[in-house]
């Protein structure tokens, strides 16, 4: 799979996680806590700038769900190895309300996921 380009969301942004299935996978499937090996590609919901991506650092990320941010951890769970798969965060989820410290604290955030294994 190439880069994936995220289409700008009209409207305003969702208070709940949105999950959205792009690419069905076929492969072994994501648990709770589990380890994965992800692509990823994050902008921000309201200016469509990419924050920040895997693919620009040409190599995938492997880590363990519980150590990511809420929306990951309730996002990705479910996915199957070879999909592609949209999330919609909203700060709650994601680095908190504004003010929280992170550069990212009260943005809601688009990933778009290709979940290359799991571990």
């Amino acid at each position: 799979m190439n880069k994936p380009e995220i289409d700008f969301i009209e409207g305003p942004a969702p208070e709940t996680l949105v999950i959205t299935d792009l690419i069905e996978g076929d492969g072994a499937t994501a648990v709770a806590g589990g380890q994965v090996e992800v692509h990823y590609v994050g902008v921000d919901f309201e200016t469509g700038e990419q924050f920040d991506a895997s693919w620009d650092r040409g190599s995938t990320i492997t880590f363990p769900l519980n150590g990511l941010i809420a929306g990951w951890q309730e996002g990705i769970p479910g996915m199957k190895v070879g999909g592609r798969r949209q999330l919609v965060i909203p700060p709650a989820l994601a680095y908190g309300e504004a003010g929280s410290g992170h550069r990212l604290g009260g943005r809601t955030l688009v990933f778009v996921i290709d979940l290359v294994d799991v571990g």
